[in-house]
């Protein structure tokens, strides 16, 4: 019987209007024809290692243990930073530049161990000229070599301390009685909705109840975005159209929306450390 291999997952910030993906896919072709394609994303927001490490946490899980996932958004590309492949607690390999791509995966998944690419062996040697398309020459090379079994993981390169993985600075959330505190991690961009770091669990777990009204303090530094009651609950058609809405989302976290609209373009909400979110049970 045919041993199956690994699936190549592939996340990036290039977008489709040019050649490069097609440049990418192409080099994972010629090292082997039997390794499956799957694009995650090319639309990541530019040079945002943020969204690129937090939509890999989003979705590795749901893969079979073993997925070579790329991740690629690498404003760096060329200079002293070190590229990589990543093993998961779980089973799971991050080829990607070390630049905090790998902070939130680290967070919630663990990882066992980390390789620098050697790139004397695992960098195509056609394009040795060139350091600006590392995308290609080096994470989907090297990636398409371990997947196609050319390569083990323990020759992709060196091993280095877990420890000394650049990270992003992250928090977790704070739920107590009747209160939970947090911050807008990430957006929802095509539906416009904005998503909590908080579990819902832990809010179930602290007073707080499907179908009541909670009460919002949703700010970007010291400048205040949101301070009013919206309901708590399951979906968005438990409100009416254009009513703002906290909802358990597809990761189980809490998230705001606009029912059928955009709740970052109503409330010009962003994401990130400095857009903190405090919900506690709204008086009676």
């Amino acid at each position: 019987m045919q041993e199956v291999l690994p699936i190549l997952v592939f996340q990036t910030d290039f977008t489709y209007k040019e050649g490069a993906i097609a440049s990418m896919y192409g080099v994972v072709r010629s090292v082997s024809r039997d390794v499956e394609i799957i694009t995650a994303t090319h639309e990541l927001p530019q040079y945002d290692i943020w969204s690129a490490s937090y939509r890999l946490m989003q979705y590795v899980r749901f893969w079979p243990k073993g997925t070579v996932f790329v991740s690629v958004v690498d404003p760096g590309v060329g200079t002293a930073r070190k590229a990589c492949c990543a093993l998961t607690e779980d089973g799971y390999y991050i080829v990607t530049p070390d630049n905090g791509s790998l902070t939130h995966v680290l967070h919630q998944h663990g990882i066992a161990c980390v390789r620098e690419i050697d790139e004397s062996v695992n960098r195509l040697k056609t394009t040795e000229g060139t350091s600006v398309f590392h995308g290609r020459d080096l994470f989907g090379y090297c990636a398409a070599r371990l997947a196609s079994g050319v390569i083990r993981y323990e020759e992709v390169g060196r091993e280095y301390p877990v420890g000394e993985i650049v990270r992003l600075p992250i928090a977790d959330a704070e739920v107590k009685e009747n209160e939970a505190c947090g911050i807008i991690e990430i957006d929802d961009p095509n539906f416009g909705n904005a998503w909590t770091n908080i579990p819902v669990r832990a809010m179930l777990e602290n007073g707080f109840s499907y179908g009541e009204d909670v009460h919002i303090l949703l700010k970007r530094g010291d400048e205040v975005l949101l301070d009013q009651n919206v309901r708590f609950d399951r979906t968005f058609g438990d409100v009416q159209k254009g009513d703002v809405i906290l909802y358990n989302n597809e990761l189980m976290n809490v998230a705001l929306a606009v029912s059928q609209g955009s709740f970052m373009n109503a409330y010009h909400c962003g994401f990130g450390s400095d857009h903190t979110i405090v919900i506690r049970k709204a008086e009676s």
